[in-house]
């Protein structure tokens, strides 16, 4: 159960999660939890994982997803966290000097936002502003679905700039 603010009321929620490619706007994997307290930090460091590069690579991401916790694993991990800086959060933020000081972040932390296009659509146009199933099986499938359709979608307008 999950509340949109203070005062409301708590319904059954869940929370679709997607990883996207910064230069197309692709989603390379999705995720749906259940809507708790960590659910974002958890499903984020559980899909990082399987990016499995033997580079280093970046990820970004809002100021949810600014906890120490999850900075320190994804560093393990060989990912650089491109996260937004959440200066209220208690202790400060965890993102320090050695991340924001290249030009890659300030470049990712514009790009990040391309993933807004992505919930927008999916809300709109692939149905999932209120769903019609119940259960995390077939709302993660009705989620996935919908991410690939996107991807074609994407795929397609990709080309159509590129013949252009």
């Amino acid at each position: 159960m999950a509340k949109k603010g203070a005062g409301k009321e708590a319904k059954l929620s869940y929370t679709g999660h997607v990883l996207m490619e910064n230069r197309n706007g692709l989603i390379v994997t999705t995720r749906v939890t259940r809507a708790t307290g960590t659910a974002e930090g958890e499903a984020a460091l559980e899909m990082a994982e399987q990016i499995g590069s033997s580079r280093r690579v970046t990820i970004g991401g809002d100021k949810g997803y600014d906890q120490k916790r999850l900075i320190e694993q994804l560093r393990r991990e060989n990912i650089t966290p491109h996260i937004a800086r959440n200066e209220k959060r208690n202790g400060g933020s965890a993102i320090d000097e050695r991340t924001t000081r290249h030009a890659g972040y300030e470049i990712s932390q514009r790009k990040r936002k391309r993933v807004e296009e992505i919930f927008g659509w999916m809300k709109t146009v692939g149905l999932m502003r209120k769903l019609r199933h119940r259960g995390l099986d077939r709302v993660e499938w009705m989620f996935t679905f919908a991410a690939a359709v996107y991807n074609l979608v994407r795929a397609r307008n990709l080309l159509e700039q590129q013949v252009a």
